[in-house]
Parts: structure tokens; C-alpha cells; sequence
């Protein structure tokens, strides 16, 4: 038996539903053949190399240092450890309220996933702090790169220690009784964030243990070889150092990597590369240091610095839908090259293989089989007002509520899924959506394709084109064989 579903309604899963998914399978939102694309270009951290979740820690462990030694936090903030599973990537921070939070694609906080600190904030609560409703103005809402006035969105990978560490240092104020300005808080986390980065803490620990720290670098190295092969062109564009992202190629790809590549260009500058005109290249020298002749062409096996995407697409004439460009982050890789270049878009998301781990399993499946049953049923029978039918319908719209907690929770007991509220998609997935033609877990999920290969997305049923009810999709077929027997199930 299923856990929390009872044996009787197991019979309410129909046979052709239970195909499962392919955690390696490449996902399209837009019809895209690679066998037009004739330039592939590449993130580097968290898209060719993709990393353990023990780099997690040692982020939220030297960022709560800086704190207490250098910002003069309390001491008793050691206490505190990294909390793996904690926080999901796509998460909302609204910083005068010190709430983290969850939204979706209209704006509306999933009640249940408001946290302030490591406690949940109650719904009441919630809705309370915005004015009697769940909904975010779109004034509030982040701008283009998950930036708004009081709402930062965390869309990086990296950004896990940081919500961690925000939600820790607030639970430990809150707990002790201090007062604190949620603005300087804020502000000081993420400094402390981003000094492990910027003072080259993180690369120095990669860079020492790559067995440890890097994943499927022999897959990257079958990818790139691969294409190369096929007469692809490749190039690169990172935002991390050339000494940096040199001893990690070498690690997955061998010492030759670089004759891999068309190009490559470190310390970009991300999001500002793709929309700041003002930065000219620089060619470094093979062991990293700068140059100072003025850049008139881009040159195979060569290394560039900074520059702009201007300069690029000039230099290159890479333009259109020609060139596939992979990135983890949806604003900083994928946003300005699909909407504002014409360049074909794949969004590397590593959550990918975990959650479709979690529908593929049997108690996924039959308790969201039977909430769609439940939801028809609501529907359908919501005409009938005398008393019994009234309490049927409570019955069953908290029973509903229950499934969906229930199913939420097989995600991530805080937040549930990065892709799904209950039944609206999130503002992740609304911009995973917006900004990517293909998604994946992984650069080597383009190993189970053909180099011509062609996706093509599902015709999703709009509303008005969908069946009458939305549980009917999970039955295959516009009758309801079962619909009397439910409607006396209880």
C-alpha cells in the first residue's frame, strides 16, 4: 500500500498514467532542431561544471564567520549549521518583513511557505502583512534581473547557504529578544555572501579538492568532444577568474581544453555583459596575465576578460537562432540573449533529476490522481447546497487540503516544489518558461540526442481546450467510468 492512500482508490490510477519520466530527458517550452543550431556557448560554474552540495556548508560556515569576526555579529550565531533542504531555489525575500517566502506566476504567496527565520509565519499572519490579501503588487515584484524595491528573488544555485544563513541569523535575534534593522541585516549577509566569492575563498576550496567538489567531468568532456566532432563552434563566458576555471577544465576535459574552444571569456561580468556597451576586451596571456593591445578580433584558443556582447556579436557575427547558448541562472545567462539577441536558450537545472525522482514515485502519482478526483468532484458538484451535501463538500475540500500538503511535503517539507504551487506553476517556472527553449538537469542530458535531433514541446491544453474536468487528463479519455461510484464514496 501506498503511504497516506488507501487501498481502495489505488484502482483510481488508470493504466497510462504510469509512465515515468526520464530524469536525463532534455524538456522543451519552445520547438527548437540542433541540427540548425551551429554554435554552442557555455556558462562555466553550475552549467559545465556542476558541483556537491558539500560546497554548501563550507559557503554558510565562512559567510556566518565573516559575520561574527568581521561584522561583529554574536558569537552565538556559531552555534548555527548549514541546514541541507532547508530553503529551494526561486524563493522571494521581502526585507522590511524579514519573510522568505514562496510565489507563483501570479503573484501569489503559496500560504504554508512563508518563513520568517526557521519557523513558518502563520496564513492569518501573511495575509494580514499584505493589506487582507496573499497578493504581491507587481510595483513590489522583482525587476528583470529578480531585483525589486523591497523584493529580492534568489534564482542562483549559490543562493542556497545565503537564504540558510538569513533565515539563521533572523531566528537567532528573534529568539534572543534583539532588535535589528532588516534592511542593514540584509545588506550584511549579503556581503558576507559575496566576500567568499569575490575574495576567492570558494575557488581555493575547489581547487584543492575537485574530486570532491566537481561532478560529471568525464560526461562534460564526452559533450563538448562530441560537438566538436559534429563541426560545432563552442565558446565560453563566465564570470569566474581564468586560473580558476583553467584547473577545472583541465580536471573534467584534460590539459588541451581550450583547443576546444572558439573562444572563451572570463570575469564577464554577468548580467551587465549582455547590456553594457561600455566594457572593451582584454586578452590575457596563457598564464592569466592582462594585455594591453586594443581587441580587433577574437582568436581561437585565446583568452579574453570582461568585453561586452556588443563587441561579440560584431566581432563574431554569432547571431540568431544559430547559436545555443547554456546557462544555469535565468536572468544573468538566459534572459537578455532570448528576448533581446534572438539567441536559442537551455537552462541547466539540477533540482530537475530529484523532483522527477518524486513523481515517478507511486505515492506521488496516486495522491495526485486522487486530487484531481477530489477537485472535479468539488466542481461538479458545488450546486448542491442542502445541508448533508454541504458537509460532503467540506469534507471533502479539507481532505483535499490535506493531499496537497501531503504532496507538497514529498518536495521539500518548507517550500515543496521549485517548479509547482499547488496547482498554479511558480514564478521560477514562469521565467524557466519564458527565458529557455530546453531544459535539463545537466549538459550531459545532450548525450541522449542525436546532434540533428529536434524537440518538440507537448500542446499543453489551454483551459478553454481542456476536458471538463481537469482529473478527465488523467484518465485518458472524456468519460469518467468511475464518476457514480465517487460521488457515493462517502
Amino acid at each position: 500500500a501506498v503511504v497516506g492512500i488507501p487501498s481502495w482508490r489505488l484502482h483510481l490510477l488508470p493504466p497510462g498514467v504510469c509512465n515515468l519520466l526520464n530524469p536525463a530527458a532534455i524538456y522543451a517550452n519552445n520547438e527548437i532542431s540542433l541540427g540548425d543550431v551551429e554554435i554552442y556557448g557555455f556558462d562555466y560554474d553550475y552549467t559545465l561544471a556542476q558541483y556537491s552540495n558539500l560546497l554548501h556548508s563550507m559557503i554558510f560556515n565562512t559567510a556566518r564567520d565573516i559575520l561574527i569576526e568581521q561584522f561583529k555579529y554574536p558569537e552565538g550565531l556559531g552555534k548555527y549549521d548549514y541546514i541541507p533542504g532547508f530553503a529551494i531555489r526561486g524563493l522571494h525575500y521581502d526585507v522590511q518583513k524579514s519573510l522568505l517566502m514562496k510565489i507563483d506566476a501570479f503573484h501569489y504567496v503559496q500560504l504554508g511557505t512563508a518563513y520568517r527565520g526557521l519557523k513558518p509565519v502563520p496564513d492569518e499572519e501573511v495575509i494580514e502583512l499584505y493589506g487582507g490579501t496573499q497578493h504581491i503588487p507587481l510595483y513590489q515584484m522583482s525587476d528583470f534581473y529578480g531585483k525589486g524595491p523591497s523584493l529580492k528573488q534568489f534564482m542562483d544555485i549559490f543562493s542556497l547557504p545565503e537564504m540558510t544563513l538569513l533565515s539563521s541569523v533572523i531566528d537567532y535575534f528573534i529568539t534572543h529578544g534583539i532588535e535589528f534593522d532588516q534592511v542593514h541585516l540584509y545588506k550584511d549577509i549579503s556581503d558576507a555572501i559575496r566576500d567568499v566569492h569575490v575574495k576567492g575563498v570558494m575557488y581555493k576550496w575547489i581547487e584543492k579538492d575537485m574530486e570532491q567538489y566537481i561532478l560529471h567531468g568525464d560526461e562534460i568532456y564526452a559533450v563538448l568532444n562530441r560537438l566538436v566532432n559534429h563541426k560545432k563552434k563552442l565558446f565560453l563566458i563566465t564570470n569566474s577568474p581564468f586560473s580558476f576555471v583553467d584547473k577545472g577544465m583541465k580536471h573534467m576535459v584534460g590539459k588541451n581544453w581550450r583547443d576546444l574552444f572558439d573562444m572563451v571569456i572570463v570575469q564577464a561580468d554577468k548580467p551587465n555583459f549582455f547590456t553594457d556597451r561600455r566594457k572593451p576586451f582584454r586578452k590575457l596571456d596563457d598564464k592569466g596575465s592582462l594585455q594591453w593591445d586594443k581587441i580587433n578580433q577574437l582568436e581561437k584558443g585565446k583568452i579574453y576578460k570582461e568585453g561586452n556582447l556588443f563587441d561579440f556579436l560584431r566581432l563574431t557575427g554569432w547571431r540568431g537562432s544559430k547559436v545555443l547558448y547554456f546557462g544555469d541562472h535565468l536572468y544573468s545567462d538566459l534572459a537578455d540573449l532570448m528576448l533581446r539577441h534572438g539567441w536559442r536558450t537551455g537552462a541547466i537545472v539540477p533540482e530537475l533529476e530529484t523532483e522527477i525522482r518524486i513523481i515517478n514515485t507511486e505515492q506521488y502519482m496516486h495522491s495526485l490522481t486522487w486530487q484531481q478526483a477530489l477537485t472535479g468532484l468539488l466542481e461538479r458538484m458545488q450546486m448542491y447546497q442542502d445541508a448533508e451535501s454541504k458537509q460532503v463538500l467540506l469534507e471533502w475540500m479539507k481532505e483535499r487540503q490535506e493531499i496537497r500538503s501531503l504532496t507538497k511535503n514529498l518536495f521539500n517539507p518548507q517550500f515543496g516544489s521549485i517548479f509547482r504551487t499547488f496547482h498554479n506553476p511558480t514564478y521560477f517556472s514562469r521565467r524557466l518558461v519564458r527565458f529557455s527553449d530546453i531544459y535539463m538537469a545537466s549538459i550531459s542530458c545532450l548525450l541522449n540526442y542525436d546532434v540533428n535531433f529536434t524537440f518538440y514541446p507537448r500542446r499543453t491544453p489551454l483551459q478553454h481546450e481542456a476536458p471538463l474536468w481537469m482529473d478527465q487528463l488523467c484518465t485518458g479519455c472524456m468519460k469518467t467510468p468511475f464518476l457514480e461510484e465517487m460521488v457515493h464514496i462517502r
